[in-house]
């Protein structure tokens, strides 16, 4: 039987495409400085939309993010959780020959008192190379990356052969319920076919000249925990002897003495593991055995003087917000503290407040979590890591890639529960005394740092490609 030419035009068409189609490849490099120019006035623009949480008005945000997706040909949805409480979802769609890859971000942002920053923190302000503002780097700078490489991939025509899918959700900073968790229980069929995530938390961390890329598979978990103590109310003139304000100093200053225990998970003794490669001959043989060492007391002092290694091998307590009257001179019924507390993986929220009730020891103090969720974590195995390793070996021969525990928490939770294999890696170098000031004073992320983070997340989806 004779085959029709133009239907022997199309097979030799599908055969190359299959041939090729796998592969990323580009007609030319972007031009880096133009890139980094348009990079650095979006996250102004973006920065200048105040979405504190709260009240967070990420509808803003959203919307935002609608119009500056549309002007590249790629059409956004916009969701309301409740008023104002916005989520942004687009598609850059490939061949559908793997399962999609979610770029995800938060729209909201913490609060910052103007009077102690330098610029304004809504202004976003560039000068000396930096752009700042609230949300610089935490996490509007990481949605810039990530629209960024979107861009450049659709303005290349660069066969894809999976769909990238650009998710900004609001409420991540107080835990996410009206932002990523609504969208899962209400949109869940837009990510049905999603293999992998990417999101903040790991950075390309640059310490004393340097650079590890920081790879978080895994995250502590939230437990944030009320006390509120109760006693006699009276005037101000006419102190008493124990009050509700009393009794809560007493029971925060028992809690400040507390020590947590010491605790090494597989997870954390893994990031030392691979850390031992960089430090002296001594050091080296404590990180590869972390429990061991930590039953030094000596080690076990040094260790957590620092207070990132600290946090990953201890339950923490950080008591941040206080409330008692709001007159000088009442004493109140009821005094209030807030802990934010995180928890290693594998703790149980419920037994740990339990431990801190034996710690105060007082019935008039009672204790309320006010946010908790499991800890859960991703495989270092995959092909979405490996990705990450072979970029990161191309552009720094000597760095190290690190599967590393998040001191924090981030929104992968939900989607690690759908078995989305999820990553907190954004391509972003950030310097140690840069990253401090995320959730502070003057936070703000260099330029340089913005188009390094657009070209590292750009050879990963390549290489993801591949």
């Amino acid at each position: 039987m004779l085959i029709p030419r133009r239907e022997i035009r199309r097979c030799l068409l599908l055969t190359l495409l299959c041939i090729f189609v796998p592969f990323i490849s580009w007609a030319g490099e972007p031009e880096w400085p133009a890139v980094e120019k348009e990079a650095s006035d979006i996250l102004s623009q973006y920065v200048r939309i105040d979405t504190t949480n709260p009240p967070g008005n990420e509808i803003a945000a959203a919307n935002f993010w609608r119009e500056v997706l549309a002007r590249e040909g790629i059409d956004a949805q916009v969701f309301e959780s409740q008023p104002g409480r916005g989520v942004v979802y687009a598609r850059l769609k490939g061949t559908g020959a793997k399962k999609a890859l979610i770029l995800l971000h938060h729209l909201d942002v913490v609060p910052a008192v103007k009077a102690d920053w330098s610029a304004d923190p809504f202004a976003g302000e560039i000068k000396d190379g930096y752009v700042y503002g609230r949300g610089a780097i935490d996490c509007k700078g990481v949605a810039v990356v990530q629209f960024m490489t979107l861009a450049l991939l659709k303005r290349a025509g660069v066969p894809l052969t999976r769909d990238i899918i650009f998710l900004g959700t609001a409420d991540e900073e107080v835990g996410g319920r009206l932002g990523a968790g609504w969208f899962i229980e209400q949109h869940a069929d837009l990510i049905a076919d999603a293999e992998f995530l990417l999101t903040e938390g790991g950075n390309i961390r640059i310490q004393d000249g340097q650079r590890s890329y920081n790879v978080d598979i895994a995250e502590k978990a939230p437990c944030w925990i009320q006390l509120e103590a109760k006693g006699p109310a009276g005037h101000g003139s006419v102190p008493l002897r124990e009050t509700a304000v009393t009794r809560l100093i007493r029971a925060l200053e028992k809690i400040r003495n507390h020590e947590t225990n010491i605790k090494v998970v597989p997870a954390v003794q893994s990031y030392f593991t691979a850390l031992a490669a960089r430090e002296d001959s001594t050091k080296a043989v404590h990180f590869r055995d972390l429990e061991k060492a930590l039953a030094d007391p000596a080690f076990l002092k040094e260790f957590t003087a620092n207070p990132l290694y600290n946090a990953l091998v201890r339950n923490t307590i950080s008591p941040t917000v206080l409330e008692g009257s709001n007159k000088t001179n009442v004493i109140p019924a009821h005094a209030r503290a807030q802990l934010d507390c995180r928890l290693l993986p594998g703790e149980d929220p419920q037994q740990f407040v339990t431990s801190l009730e034996k710690v105060v020891d007082d019935p008039d103090v009672r204790f309320s979590i006010l946010l908790n969720f499991p800890p859960l974590a991703s495989e270092p195995e995959t092909e979405l890591f490996r990705a990450i390793r072979s970029v990161a070996e191309r552009r720094d021969p000597q760095a190290l890639v690190l599967p590393a525990v998040l001191a924090g928490f981030t929104d992968s939770h939900y989607f690690r529960r759908k078995g989305i294999v999820s990553y907190g890696f954004t391509g972003l170098a950030i310097e140690e005394a840069e990253s401090r000031r995320v959730h502070g004073t003057d936070e703000r992320l260099s330029l340089t740092s913005l188009r390094e983070g657009v070209q590292v997340l750009r050879d990963v989806i390549g290489e993801l490609g591949k």
